[in-house]
């Protein structure tokens, strides 16, 4: 007589089985498979290049915002000469 452990031990690997040879697991591969395709004729990028782009663009916000601190410093600094017509 099987033990109950058995028992669910066949009925596991059954069902794996069955799983494993199923329609619905060609039509997962299948699906996976066009987007794949159709992921790769797109422009994309990954999460890793979107976050790379993402500090360089804050790191260059910030030398702007730096940059024009100090232009507007040294415009304070320029005599004001009058002009005339």
């Amino acid at each position: 007589m099987k033990q109950p452990n058995d028992v669910f031990n066949d009925l596991q690997a059954r069902m794996s089985d069955l799983l494993k040879n199923s329609p619905a697991r060609d039509v997962e591969r299948n699906v996976r498979a066009m987007l794949s395709q159709g992921f790769s004729k797109l422009d994309l990028v990954t999460r890793e290049e979107f976050d790379a782009q993402t500090q360089v663009l804050v790191r260059t916000r910030q030398r702007l915002e730096e940059l024009e601190r100090r232009v507007a410093e040294l415009e304070q600094k320029l005599p004001v000469t009058s002009q005339s017509s």
